[in-house]
């Protein structure tokens, strides 16, 4: 599947001297072109489909192709939908060589499009949504994989102070406070009680790492937030930054890695119950192989890793189930993905169970 993206971050600004546009695409159309010079053509804005998170649009006009990602409507979760710090981060990696898109504008009051956003410009590559990577060629397969693991491992030796993010994230301790802020999410989105859940957030601060240190984290470092080139098995853009901030690189690792080996295909796209050699794809072991050769790491994935990642991203689809139930949730399929909360969380203790670290 090939798609093009362009991120375009605009400066914010005050437009309250414009006219009054009541139509938010015809309002959004004279923000943009009061902030972006020679835009010629009617705006053309296409929602993009996938992704649970902030709404994202193609901002298409006869000679410029944009892309536009707000914050959802409606009531959010606190400290959830942070395009302004998708923004910050973009601006400061694009500066020191990662593969981000290149950042121009962003907006925060909901005067324009309804609630807070940024635009972003156009990168030109190909995007799967399952982590099968089903739309490139076997081959490459394997290949990609190894690409993902070194901007990874890329992304966490970024020298954050001097990227001016050393104010992005707490420093240390990282572990501690994803339990506390991801029980809490918990305890604000659920509906129904889940027994599994209820047991991680026992087991987790009981089986803390002695090791800690801190680096950049994308947060949602996975197939589907990747964009390759065109034609080579090579990553050109890292899409999706809401949830990054400063933590473990740990952390960043073991989320990649469940959306692969923790997830079957029919669930969430994933890989688990393949015959990963017939579909060229890498083990588990080969990818966090080319991830502590990239990185030069010391530190190695634990259960402790892989259950938190299980355990954040079924807090993550039960707020997506919750929004869902509410009807401002940003994918039509938000109900079916929200489903997905208690299969996270059994596979978690499952892992837990069978590692005898009861």
């Amino acid at each position: 599947m090939t798609v093009c993206w362009h991120l375009f971050i605009v400066r914010q600004s005050n437009i309250s001297s414009r006219p009054l546009v009541t139509n938010p695409t015809k309002r959004l159309e004279q923000f943009l072109r009061s902030e972006i010079p020679g835009l010629s053509g009617d705006l053309r804005l296409e929602p993009v489909a996938g992704g649970q998170s902030n709404p994202t649009f193609f901002a298409n006009f006869d000679n410029r192709r944009l892309v536009v990602r707000k914050k959802p409507d409606g009531p959010v979760l606190p400290s959830a939908h942070a395009v302004d710090r998708e923004f910050r981060v973009l601006e400061a990696l694009g500066k020191v060589g990662i593969a981000v898109p290149p950042v121009l504008l962003y907006h925060e009051a909901g005067d324009v499009f309804g609630t807070s956003f940024y635009v972003m410009e156009r990168v030109d590559g190909r995007i799967f949504h399952d982590s099968q990577l089903a739309g490139a060629p076997r081959s490459e397969r394997f290949e990609m994989y190894r690409s993902a693991a070194r901007m990874l491992a890329a992304i966490h030796k970024v020298d954050f102070e001097q990227a001016g993010l050393s104010t992005f994230g707490k420093h240390g301790n990282f572990f501690s406070r994803q339990i506390a802020r991801w029980t809490h999410q918990w305890h604000l989105s659920k509906s129904h009680d889940l027994p599994e859940i209820d047991r991680l957030v026992e087991w987790l601060p009981a089986n803390l790492p002695a090791n800690d240190q801190t680096t950049v984290v994308h947060g949602d470092f996975r197939i589907g937030n990747l964009m390759f080139h065109p034609t080579e098995p090579r990553i050109v853009a890292v899409l999706d930054w809401e949830l990054s901030t400063l933590g473990h690189p740990m952390a960043d690792l073991a989320h990649s890695c469940i959306y692969s080996w923790y997830v079957t295909p029919e669930e969430y796209g994933g890989i688990l119950g393949l015959d990963f050699a017939d579909h060229g794809l890498p083990t588990l072991s080969e990818f966090s192989r080319a991830y502590y050769e990239a990185s030069n790491q010391s530190d190695r994935l634990e259960v402790f890793h892989i259950v938190l990642a299980l355990f954040r991203n079924a807090v993550i689809f039960q707020g997506i189930a919750s929004r869902a139930k509410a009807g401002n949730a940003a994918s039509q399929n938000a109900a079916a993905v929200g489903k997905l909360a208690p299969i996270f969380a059994r596979r978690a203790v499952d892992l837990i169970e069978s590692s005898g670290q009861l």
